[in-house]
């Protein structure tokens, strides 16, 4: 007894398919990166360097994700575009990590974050 959706009963589709499909010609630069970067590596190289969960990415792409969309173009630049921006206290640092220091909250476990919990308190780069 056969049990299951048949064999190669959907035909696949690539994400830049998918991405063509809803954004058409106006998709942002970093969206196609997203997409570029989704099929090479699939949904979980992208979760691991973006940081966000593949059905987050997934519903990036789709044009479906309800959260914070200007937080996640910043973490697919700085991780996929080579991004960065002048930290204080790093030098250039990538756009990703630079918000990845910013979400970390206050912890006296080392001298070193707790200058860049300062640093990013009062730091240009600053997301509001």
């Amino acid at each position: 007894m056969n049990r299951g959706p048949a064999q190669n009963s959907r035909p696949t589709v690539s994400f830049a398919e998918k991405a063509a499909a809803i954004w058409g010609n106006q998709t942002p630069d970093w969206i196609a990166e997203l997409v570029r970067f989704a099929d090479a590596e699939g949904l979980a190289g992208a979760e691991r360097r973006v940081g966000y969960s593949r059905s987050a990415i997934s519903s990036i792409i789709a044009g479906k994700y309800k959260g914070d969309i200007e937080r996640v173009e910043q973490m697919v630049r700085g991780a996929l575009m080579a991004e960065t921006v002048e930290c204080p206290v790093l030098g250039p640092l990538g756009r990703n990590a630079c918000l990845d220091w910013q979400a970390k909250p206050f912890a006296p476990t080392s001298s070193h974050r707790m200058t860049m919990h300062r640093a990013c308190k009062t730091c240009p780069q600053r997301r509001k």
